[in-house]
């Protein structure tokens, strides 16, 4: 499993593993919950 921070601007959270978007705080207008992302990769 591949994962990179990518600084960004603007309030963007977007993480990617692996080339998959697994969450992005630009689609969803919030922050992610303590388990999404881990849920998300699993």
């Amino acid at each position: 499993m591949n994962v990179e921070l990518i600084p960004s601007g603007g309030g963007a959270f977007e993480v990617v593993v692996d080339g998959r978007l697994v969450y992005s705080k630009k689609e969803t207008g919030r922050h992610c919950e303590e388990d999404e992302i881990f849920e998300a990769i699993g």
